[in-house]
Parts: C-alpha cells; structure tokens; sequence
C-alpha cells in the first residue's frame, strides 16, 4: 500500500500560505514566521497581491503564479474568500488545505451554507481539509509549524488532537514549562470534512507517536471517532479531556464549535470501550501520558505507599479514596518481613511510614518488600526533605529496585531545591515522577482504569449469539402496529410484550377500562394485586398517584378504580376512556428493586443503564451506562460499579441474588435495542432480583419509525457480526467455517503465519516476514467491522490445521472502494477455500455499499493472479514495477 493519504498535511515537500502578511499582529504574519522559525527545508510559497516580498520570501498574487506543485495550503484570509480559494486549489491539483479562518458552521445558518459550500467544492476536487476554525498542524520531526502559536514546539513522541485552538495553545505553553515534546500537533477547529477518527487512523500506524493527548468539545461522526479511537488504542495510550461534562459547559462547546455534544456517561462509557482514559484536567492529562508512556503492567488497584512522613501519606490516601485506587492489605508476611528492616515504630500498616530518619537501605528494603507481595499491583514513593534522608542517594536506590519488577513503581519527591537532583533521575528512568503525592495517585487511578479500558476494548459481543433467540419480528409488528395508531408510547400490556419477546421474564398484566372489568381481572389473577393507570399522558404512574398496591378484594379494587379515575379527569377532564392495568402483587421477601434503562444518546445512539430502581430512583441517582452490544463481562463490570452490587450480595437474613439472571436481562436487553432501532426509550422500573431470578414488574417503552437500511445503523459500536458465519464442505469432504475473525483468535492467527512456508508469506506481505509482531497480530484479530473485514476459514479436522485461510478488505478512504488480501495455508491449498474466501469477502464488501475492489500481486503469484481472473478482475501492469501487477474489479457488474 501506497503513503497515507493524510501524509500531505504532516510531511509536505511545499507549503503555499495564503494570507501571508508583514503585519505583525496579523495571522498570516505568525504563520510564515513559524514556518521559518521551525526551519521547513521545502518550498514555501506566501500568497498575497499586494506584495512582491515577505519576510525575505518572493510573495505570489495567487496560487496560479506558484511556479511549482503545491502538496499543502494554508489559508488565513475572510471567510468569504475561502470558497473561490479552494477552487484555485482544485485547479491547481492541490489536494490538501488547512482553513484557518473563523466564521462558518459556528455562526449559524449563514455560515453554515458557508461552509458547505467550501466543502462542495472541495469534495468536487477531492480535496481534504482540517478546520476551519483551528490553529493548525505542527510536525516538529519535519520541520513544519503551519500554526498561528507563539513560538516553537518541541521534538517529542506524544501527539496532540485539539478541537480548540485556545486550548492547544494552552496545552503547548504548559508542555514547554515541563520540558515535553511532541510528535504531531493538530488543532481540529469545527473538523467540518477530518475528523478526529482519521486523524487516529493516521497516527495509530505513526511510527514518531507512542502516545496520543486529544481535548474534545463535541463529536460529529460517533463511528468514525469511535473506530479511530479504538485503532490508537490498541496501539499505543490514548488520554483524552472532554469539555461540557455539566449543561452549561455543553451549550458553550456547542456555540464554540457546531457539533453536537452528548450526555457525558454515555461519553465516558463510549471511551471506555475504545479502550481510552479519560483526565479531567491539563495537569492530569500530562500525569496519565507520562504514566502510561512507561508501559507498565497493572493486574489491580491495589496501591501501597511509601513514605518517610505521616502527613502526606495521609492525604494520598484521601486522594486514593476520591478516586476509587485501593489501598493494599499488607500480607502477614510481609508485615513480619518490614518488622525485622524497619525501627519498631513504623506504621504497621498501609500507608507504610518508615519515619523521618529513614536512609535509602531503609526505602530500599521496604521497596522490595512490597514488591513481592502478592496483595499489592502498584508502590508509590513518596519522600520530604529530612535531615537524615539523603533523597539523591534514595531516588538511585529506588530506581533500581524498580527494575526487579514489572509492577509499576511512582514517585514523588516533595519540595524544591534539595530534591530537584533526585526529580532529574526519575526523569530519565523507568520510575514515573510526580510533583505531588495526590497527582501520583491519580496517575495510578489512570493505569487501572487503563488496564480496564483495554479489556472492554477486546470485547466483540454478538447482539444475540449468547442467548435464545428473541422473537424480533413479532417485536417489530407490535411497535409497527402502535406507530400505525399514532403513538409513540406503548402501554405496559404492550412493553411487557415486547419483554417477553426477548425472553424477560415479566409480571401478568390484564387492561381494564372500568370497575367491572378490574373487579374480573383481579378475581382471575388471585389477590393481592395491583391496580396501575396505563395511559401514555402519564409516563411516571406514581407521580399522580396512579399505583395503588395490595389490594385484597373485588370491593376494594372497584374502589380504587373509581377514586383513581376520578382523580384522573380532574387532571384532564376532556380524556375520553381512563385505561388501567391489574397485575398480580408480586411479593419476595428477599426481592431488591433495580431500574434497567436504555435512552437514545444524540451522538452515541441507544445507550444502557443500570442502578437502584424504585420510585426514589432519581433521588438515588444510582447507575452505571454502557454502549450495547453487551456480553456476559461487561454486564458485570456494569454492575459492579453501581451501588446496587452491595445490595445484590448476602446480607442480614437476605440471601445473595440470582446474578445471573440479572446479567441475563441486561443481555436480553442489549439484544433488544440492537435489534430494534425503532425503540427511543426503555424503562423496566423496578426489576425485582431475587435467590430465583429476576422479573420486570413495571415497563414503558417510547418508540418512533425506524428508517435505517442497514442492521445497526442506529448503533456507535458495531457488534460481532454473527451472521455472516457460514459453513461448507470442501471437496475432499471436509465440513469448514467461515466466519469474521474475533480478538480471541490472536494465536490462532499467530500459528498460521508461522506455519507459511516462506514463499507464501512472501506472495501475501510481499516483504521477508518470520513472525506477525505483537501490533501486527492486535492489527489482524482487532478489526472494526463498520469499516473493514477479516474471514477465518477453520476446520475442527483432526488431519487438517485449525486455520486453513484468512482473507480481508479495508475500505479506502473515499469509502467506495477497497482493498483486499488473501492467503490459504500450503497444505490446504486447492480445495477451493480461497474461491470461499473470496466470494464471501466480495458479497459482504457489495452489502457494505463497496463498489470496487482492488490489490496488488506479485506477478509470480500464479495461484492467486489464477483465482481473481477467474473471478472477473480485471490485471492491469504497475508504473516502475514489473514484478507487481494490480487485480481490480467493478462488484456492481
């Protein structure tokens, strides 16, 4: 494969600025001056028609009068300009810009038919823009600092994405202060045309970038920032700052920037999932990169702490407390073992307080201590300027012990002038430093979190692969029917229906239109029961006195009934039919009540909560969001951070819940929205979880027409695609599988590689290759199936390999075409698994909206070249190398 086509905006041979000026105070001034000033060795071309010099440059009227081939523009001229330049752009063949200028999609109506006007033209062109609206790029490595910034950035291997300017510049000043560099710096501005999740695609493969910084205002394209984040973060860290996490700073970020900007638990649990943390805080942002840039492993959150003095071990474990970092229980042994190293008056506990007069043998030893133990993931050190504590001597001894270990190990040493040796140490060592005690602990907080993260990065749940089937189609015709009537809320008879379809267990419910008919209901059910309104005017029952409980007689049921419906008309005296539900009092003395929740996020699609139900739910504010689909683990992790995990444990005379019932719900739940774009909003309130199971006694579903051509349009993350799984018999009788590739194929793919005789690996890499390297193998098994795919061709064959074939496509970046490769295994080879392979690959490219597929081969590749013909694809010779030809087809034809 040929460069990225973003490699234009990041390594540029010539650079035109349009807007150059002499006037100090002016953009297009700053701008040439920093392209100097970082000294850019290509062609630097300032555009301005009413000078013929700038800087010492020859200044041009126009684009037109640049005498060579122009790889970047910059343009810093009025908004009313910029739609005429990028059309001098396209004439010119220029075919990447940065629109630095303010005054479009951020303005309103006019400049938002502005803006697209812009891009009209561009996309006419095909031409790619950053902003408008933003400060610029900078490349450091390449001398490139197309920004309006004060002053130079600094080489590094940490790259910035921000979607303010202000705030970028504010991130370099801080950056600069603490000596930090970075590999690329971009400020996206409204991303009108890139956006975040290209960016990431670039950077991900970025050998200069170990780690990504991003500051987000607000999301237009949930996929694609979903999709690019996840590729980074299998790579390499990614921290993230999002602004407007309250309503204030919300509508703020969406008069800043134009995009849309959703609830933040969905946001945090939309990260989470791409396998990215999140800071809330500049300082912070920087804690969790320097952290996180040591590749440390943590298996836990189970912090302990060294220190020569109480007070500020004291404080960081407040610190650890706020931010949910476990303080470690010593092992016995170790306790005995810091008895015989330590004075008798130590602390005996964690935080470990080794006293003022501690030396560096003391810190040593009881380093090493806390190493071995089984009980504790991660030892942050922290020292204060003592008269008998040496704090060079101990940051040497400290980093050496660190090294007997992959457990992380922090430090901070406090104060100024007698410690700053010491800091200078850490700096160039393995043990992460902080300024702080409480700033270590967050960073520590970050690496949990992290660790986490990359788990629920790894999960590909399929919407319904892990339960019974769910009757959707019936689900369907009931929400089809209620949108039909011209309604959008279901009743509880219908939500429970639909509940029931996906195999959630629900209470009985008859509906009632007057006394009579409830006193019938109530005798065929058996008493107790419950008498409930069901009508779509009143969503929340209990707020107009709507539920009336244990009710134990036909007269006392009439009776209720009358003085419910009368209490109804005086609300609204021109209803027309009152329309109630009885249902069975469902008792369980040991029942807990829970609230399962699904709301559409604007950006995010179905989102999922759950927490502590009951009428107080809203005073409890108890829960924990999740983007679906869900499998079993992230059900759980769902659960665990709520408040209701306690209350789910024995307790008191309460057995412990059925839990996997629960989790049960959760996934019938998941499976729901996933397949039902129509619903807007789920409320089961309460779900009551007993020692037997779990049931829905009160339901309300809000729904609208779905218009989606795809499956799970409506959805950020795509799910495991399980139907596309196929089977075959090859024609030596062998039963295979074809299915889409999962992470968990990580060896599996690893083993087939290095089966490959070594002219095979050749024909598919087209490069010398022994083994798949850790990124390679993450590449393989970890894909986004919104925009590429993997097949596995697998055999359970006892005289066959387990992986027979792989075959794949990745959309290109105009997102009509394709490329693909293949590769069958030696001894696996004529059986017609790569026709298998690549028919499916073909017709599931075709569904996806792909229009063309092609790839490179080597010309003595006879097998492969064999099978594309004979598939219809067209062999055309490639410029400069006769050893490669290019394989293309039309899969409209």
């Amino acid at each position: 494969m040929g460069p990225h086509y973003l490699n234009r905006f990041f390594t540029p041979k010539s650079v035109a600025i349009v807007g150059a000026s002499e006037r100090p105070e002016s953009v297009g001034y700053r701008l040439l001056l920093n392209m100097q000033e970082a000294g850019f060795k290509g062609g630097l071309y300032p555009v301005n028609n009413k000078r013929e010099e700038l800087l010492g440059l020859k200044a041009y009227p126009n684009l037109d009068a640049v005498p060579e081939d122009i790889d970047l523009v910059v343009i810093a001229t009025p908004a009313v300009t910029v739609p005429a330049l990028v059309r001098q752009c396209g004439e010119k063949g220029v075919s990447s810009i940065i629109i630095i200028t303010a005054g479009f999609g951020e303005l309103g109506d006019d400049g938002k038919r502005l803006q697209q006007e812009v891009l009209d033209i561009a996309h006419r062109y095909g031409i790619r823009v950053i902003g408008p609206n933003c400060l610029g790029v900078v490349r450091p490595s390449g001398q490139l600092n197309a920004t309006f910034g004060d002053g130079t950035v600094k080489d590094g291997n940490l790259a910035l994405l921000s979607q303010s300017g202000a705030v970028c510049t504010a991130i370099l000043d801080w950056a600069k202060a603490q000596d930090i560099g970075f590999s690329t710096v971009v400020s996206m501005g409204a991303a009108a045309d890139i956006d975040f999740g290209e960016v990431l695609d670039y950077l991900a493969t970025d050998s200069q970038t170990t780690g990504i910084l991003m500051y987000v205002e607000g999301i237009r394209d949930a996929r694609r920032f979903l999709s690019g984040l996840k590729a980074a973060a299998r790579l390499k860290p990614v921290i993230l700052i999002k602004s407007g996490r309250h309503e204030a700073g919300s509508k703020a970020a969406m008069s800043h920037t134009g995009a849309m900007v959703g609830g933040d638990s969905v946001f945090d649990a939309a990260i989470a999932r791409a396998g990215v943390v999140r800071a809330y805080s500049i300082t912070e942002l920087f804690s969790a990169a320097r952290v996180l840039a040591n590749n440390y492993v943590v298996n836990g959150n189970r912090l302990a702490i060294i220190t020569n003095a109480g007070g500020p071990g004291v404080m960081s474990t407040d610190r650890a407390e706020d931010v949910g970092v476990n303080m470690a229980e010593l092992n016995p042994a170790s306790t005995v073992a810091l008895n015989t190293v330590l004075p008798a008056h130590w602390s005996h506990a964690n935080p470990i307080d080794i006293l003022g007069d501690a030396t560096s043998d003391r810190y040593q030893k009881a380093l090493e201590i806390c190493l071995n133990d089984g009980q504790i993931d991660g030892v942050l050190v922290i020292l204060t300027p003592q008269a008998m504590t040496n704090p060079t001597q101990v940051a040497e001894c400290i980093i050496e012990g660190a090294k007997a270990s992959k457990k992380p190990v922090l430090a901070s040493w406090t104060g100024g002038a007698k410690v700053q040796e010491g800091r200078e140490l850490f700096a160039n060592s393995n043990v992460a430093h902080f300024s702080t005690p409480e700033v270590a602990v967050d960073a520590f907080s970050f690496l949990t979190h992290y660790t986490q993260n990359q788990i629920l990065l790894k999960q590909i749940p399929s919407p319904s692969a892990e339960l019974a089937m769910p009757d959707v189609t019936g689900a369907r015709l009931i929400i089809e029917r209620v949108l039909a009537e011209g309604r959008q809320i279901l009743t509880t008879q219908e939500s429970k229906a639909i509940l029931a379809a996906f195999h959630i267990p629900t209470t009985q419910t008859i509906k009632v239109a007057n006394a009579k008919d409830a006193m019938i209901a109530a005798e065929t059910l058996g008493f107790p029961v419950v008498l409930k309104v069901n009508m779509a005017e009143f969503s929340h029952k209990s707020d107009i006195g709507g539920v009336r409980l244990n009710i134990n007689s036909v007269q006392d049921i009439a009776r209720n009934f009358i003085e419910m419906e009368t209490a109804i008309r005086q609300i609204q005296p021109d209803i027309k039919e009152v329309g109630m539900t009885v249902e069975p009092m469902f008792k369980s003395p040991s029942g807990r009540e829970l609230m399962i929740g699904v709301v559409r996020d604007p950006v995010f699609g179905p989102a999922i909560s759950f927490g502590l139900g009951g009428t107080m739910v809203e005073i409890l504010n108890d829960s924990a969001v999740a983007l679906p689909p869900l499998n079993a683990y992230m059900a759980e992790q769902m659960i665990a951070k709520t408040k209701a995990a306690k209350y789910l444990h024995a307790f008191r005379q309460l057995p412990a819940t059925n839990k996997k019932a629960l989790v049960d719900v959760l996934l019938n739940v998941s499976t729901m929205v996933s397949e039902l774009p129509e619903i807007l909003e789920l409320d089961i309130n309460p779900l009551i979880v007993d020692e037997h199971g779990a049931i829905a006694v009160d339901a309300r579903i809000k729904a609208q027409t779905s218009h989606q051509f795809s499956p799970y349009a409506h959805m950020a993350i795509h799910p495991y695609p399980h139907e596309l799984i196929q089977h075959y018999q090859l024609i030596n009788g062998t039963n295979i599988t074809i299915r889409p590739i999962r992470p968990e194929d990580a060896i599996l793919e690893k083993d087939f590689v290095h089966r490959l005789s070594e002219r095979t690996k050749y024909f598919r890499f087209m490069q010398a290759l022994h083994e798949l390297t850790p990124e390679m193998i993450v590449r393989f098994t970890q894909i986004d199936y919104d925009r590429e795919m993997a097949f596995v061709a697998i055999s359970d064959d006892k005289n066959m390999p387990n992986e027979l074939g792989v075959g794949r496509y990745m959309k290109n970046p105009d997102g009509l075409s394709a490329e693909f490769a293949l590769v069958v295994a030696d001894d696996c080879q004529c059986l017609g698994i790569g026709s298998k392979l690549m028919k499916t690959l073909m017709q599931t490219a075709k569904d996806k909206g792909i229009t063309f597929f092609e790839a490179e081969i080597l010309c003595a590749n006879s097998a492969m070249l064999g099978l594309v013909k004979k598939l219809g694809f067209s062999i055309e010779t490639v410029a400069d190398n006769n050893e490669i030809v290019r394989a293309t087809k039309d899969l409209r034809q």
